[in-house]
């Protein structure tokens, strides 16, 4: 797109990427002219962190990509927030999931993308309007979901096209992905972490209505949701018990900087690279080799928060679809699916002074700006100039 077109090319290195299409299936190939319809999702940090490095409370509470929308707003690069919260997509809870995504639908900013035969035709494409129409989405879609055109035309319709679509995203994210196996990486108790962020759209409406508990369900083992949130947790001692870990790290590369390679800093990310990962102990021993861990591990949780899951559909016939093919059925048609990750180069070891700076200017903008309005008490002391009646009362 134009918008990176400004990005820098290494045209020297005398290398190239061959890259596979993701917005084609991955699965089978299919005849070229069968319309495909691709969905690209960036879900985020799907966990609020849980570390005892932790030095403000919110952080406990409210998750990285609610409070970072704030500052992006301010800082100009939105209009306004959006509502939807990656706790409620990596819930597994289908009302929590079917939220979020409609939620994404609203307000896409850079987290979806929708493409039809390769093409986008839904997304942001400017950094500052993130509303989209949905109406002109429902025209591209409603081929694919009602192939007989029997449905009448109007909000109805598009907010039926949707509904469906929103089904055919969850259905495919909580789907078995047997195919990509997590090899043999020890699972993180999801259960660390609390399951639900205090700023979520529909955290805030269950309140309202009187009800304080969010039901989980959880995610299948299997699915690709569950598999990114894994890789993601491993960011166990969140930025603030890691920067002095880096900075342990940096002061021996500083004393011996040619055990730089030795300690594979810049790959390769081979299998001696892989069983460095395997240790999920957060007890400091105080050696190099405890700290670099845990910064290898950071760096591809880093990655897994930035990952984009491609979905890509395609309309199946009644006796095309066997059993060995993923089928996604809807209320009119069926789909056979493919689902894919992208952007999985790991985040760079120079990234990781930026993180921690930019995780500061995230929290202490949230708790100045907005935690403050949100306390009845603090907004109160946040309002000058406004006349005060103190009424007394017999007792």
């Amino acid at each position: 797109p134009e918008s990176r077109c400004d990005k820098d090319m290494d045209t020297l290195s005398g290398y190239a990427m061959c890259l596979p299409n993701l917005t084609r299936l991955q699965t089978y190939r299919f005849v070229e002219h069968r319309p495909i319809l691709c969905i690209e999702i960036k879900p985020k940090c799907g966990f609020i962190p849980f570390s005892s490095h932790v030095s403000q409370e919110i952080k406990h509470k409210v998750c990285r990509y609610c409070m970072h929308q704030h500052l992006k707003v301010a800082n100009g690069k939105w209009k306004r927030p959006s509502k939807y919260c990656p706790l409620d997509l990596f819930s597994g809870n289908k009302q929590r999931m079917h939220f979020a995504l409609k939620s994404l639908l609203q307000e896409a900013q850079n987290n979806l993308k929708i493409f039809k035969n390769g093409e986008l035709i839904y997304g942001c494409k400017d950094e500052q309007d993130g509303v989209s129409d949905w109406n002109e989405l429902a025209r591209h879609l409603k081929p694919f979901f009602f192939p007989s055109n029997g449905l009448v035309s109007g909000p109805h319709c598009t907010r039926t096209i949707v509904k469906e679509l929103i089904h055919v995203i969850t259905t495919s994210l909580l789907s078995s992905t047997d195919a990509c196996r997590a090899g043999d990486m020890k699972t993180v108790p999801v259960s660390q972490g609390r399951s639900y962020c205090e700023a979520s759209a529909f955290n805030k409406e269950l309140v309202r209505n009187g009800k304080h508990k969010l039901e989980s369900s959880g995610l299948p083992r299997g699915c690709l949701l569950y598999k990114t949130l894994q890789a993601q947790m491993l960011d166990m001692l969140d930025i603030e018990g890691l920067y002095p870990l880096y900075s342990r790290v940096e002061q021996y590369l500083e004393e011996f900087p040619e055990e730089r390679s030795t300690l594979q800093i810049d790959g390769p990310y081979n299998e001696a690279f892989y069983e460095k990962l395997l240790d999920l102990s957060t007890e400091d021993d105080g050696t190099v080799a405890f700290a670099l861990t845990k910064v290898q591990q950071y760096r591809i949780a880093m990655t897994a928060k930035d990952c984009s899951i491609m979905i890509a559909l395609s309309p199946c016939l009644q006796d095309e679809c066997s059993e060995q093919r993923p089928v996604v059925p809807t209320s009119k048609s069926r789909f056979t699916f493919s689902v894919s990750v992208l952007d999985l180069d790991l985040k760079p070891y120079e990234s990781i002074p930026h993180q921690y700076k930019l995780d500061g200017k995230i929290v202490n903008y949230y708790l100045k700006n907005v935690q403050a309005k949100d306390d009845p008490v603090m907004s109160s002391l946040f309002k000058e100039n406004e006349d005060c009646t103190l009424v007394l009362h017999k007792v």
